[in-house]
């Protein structure tokens, strides 16, 4: 995956929330090196939905990753709002196609709000009750809080999964073929779903796909 800089600033700054520079990304594998991505360059501003559109290997997940703070670069840099990006935080929030990425024994409220005490965004149970539920009305699953992911369509789950890193109110959502194992009118309703989601709350997204119709529906860019 090779690209050129983009060429957009951030009204009223010269700073943009999402900047990659010179981005190289490998690993080693027996014996030999491997290159995931090469030279990649680019912004991203706040309220842009960007689809990272490719077929599979050419390296969309391993920079969604580095962006993430899961893989180091091999070279070049990749900052948020400035602060150069050396692991994981909760201000970058990433959402896999897996439907096992909820903890089973928790229930879909506990699912949401566990990551809210973990991480410290919040001091006390109630208020991350609070904010779970009322995450949870947003992905239209407050009728379900109660229930335990193994009780839930793969739909339900994904669902579930958006409305735990929503809860976060990250600066960046990265999402990582979300939708990819799912039929295609569920599909095509949680496209809808999350299109109305970063209207709503105006969220900054990165959006890995390898289909064409998917990176059009979904992506400003």
């Amino acid at each position: 995956m090779v690209a050129q800089p983009a060429a957009i600033a951030r009204t009223g700054s010269a700073r943009p929330l999402l900047a990659v520079r010179g981005v190289t990304l490998g690993w080693r594998h027996e014996r030999r090196d491997v290159v995931a991505a090469q030279n990649l360059s680019f912004d991203l501003e706040p309220g842009e939905r960007l689809s990272l559109l490719g077929p599979s290997g050419c390296g969309k997940s391993t920079l969604l990753k580095a962006i993430a703070g899961f893989v180091p670069p091999a070279a070049g840099s990749i900052e948020l709002d400035g602060i150069a990006i050396t692991g994981p935080g909760p201000d970058r929030m990433p959402v896999f196609q897996e439907f096992d990425q909820l903890l089973p024994w928790r229930t879909v409220r506990g699912n949401v709000a566990w990551p809210l005490r973990a991480s410290g965004r919040v001091k006390s149970r109630d208020e991350a009750r609070a904010r779970a539920d009322d995450v949870l009305a947003r992905v239209g699953l407050q009728d379900f809080a109660d229930s335990f992911p193994h009780t839930l369509s793969g739909g339900m789950k994904q669902r579930v999964a958006i409305a735990r890193a929503l809860a976060l109110q990250p600066e960046l959502l990265l999402m990582d073929e979300p939708f990819a194992a799912l039929d295609a009118l569920t599909r095509r309703r949680l496209q809808e779903e999350l299109l109305d989601l970063c209207e709503d709350l105006r969220l900054t997204l990165i959006f890995v796909t390898h289909a064409i119709d998917e990176a059009i529906v979904v992506g400003t860019r």
